[in-house]
């Protein structure tokens, strides 16, 4: 059945948020898959050595670094912007809670334990170390992800940093060692300095700066005080 809205089967529309960011998601990493690909026979035609089919690159560690050290920074930035804003505030932004809801905030708040509704998920009501778990599930499963991600990074980086290496005739270096190399940390802060930019700029350009309908944003007509109202 079609939303009154629009054309789109009411399924569709309901989860076309996600669903639009996981189509450009595969449609970008395409794009990288190919264009890495080129890129990287290039240099390999540089460097008078045999070019790779793209089968051989996507499974390379080329690429695989190239995605995680990108991934694992997306995943920080979201993983401090959750735990920042717990305690955190920033007056005027709608990225912000209210001034006075800094913390944790109580049961009642929350809807959780003996304050949950007949809607809760069941975790938020059952109370003890399940409630605990559920009350942080997003930080917890957000930070696994960036160190998943941070560690396949290191790895992949470590055996791609190797292979230029070898083929410089020089000798390998041990993943500890890969890890204290400046090459590693530069790859790293380059993406990192980058996340935090964007993110401070959402918070604080939010303040002054509207995007009509949007929920990321104030009412247009809102006050620049107004704090941790979306529009």
């Amino acid at each position: 059945m079609a939303d009154r809205k629009g054309v789109l089967p009411r399924g569709v529309r309901a989860s076309s948020l996600g669903l639009m960011f996981g189509a450009i998601f595969l449609a970008a990493l395409v794009g990288q898959a190919f264009s890495g690909w080129a890129a990287f026979n290039d240099e390999q035609a540089a460097s008078q050595l045999a070019k790779v089919s793209l089968g051989e690159y996507v499974t390379s560690a080329a690429f695989a670094v190239d995605v995680a050290e990108n991934w694992q920074s997306e995943y920080l930035q979201f993983l401090l912007y959750i735990l920042a804003t717990v305690w955190l505030v920033q007056r005027g932004s709608p990225e912000s809670k209210e001034l006075e809801k800094s913390g944790q905030e109580p049961d009642e708040d929350q809807r959780a334990g003996r304050f949950a509704t007949q809607g809760s998920p069941r975790w938020a009501a059952t109370g003890g170390w399940r409630t605990v778990v559920y009350s942080w599930s997003l930080v917890l499963v957000m930070g696994s992800i960036f160190a998943a991600s941070w560690l396949v990074q290191s790895v992949a980086g470590w055996a791609a940093f190797n292979e230029t290496r070898l083929q410089q005739l020089q000798d390998p270096l041990s993943y500890p060692a890969y890890l204290l190399n400046p090459e590693f940390w530069s790859r790293t802060m380059q993406n990192w300095q980058s996340e935090f930019l964007a993110v401070g700029s959402m918070a604080v350009l939010s303040i002054y700066l509207r995007a009509r309908g949007s929920p990321e944003s104030k009412p247009v007509g809102a006050s620049h005080e107004t704090t941790g109202v979306g529009g």
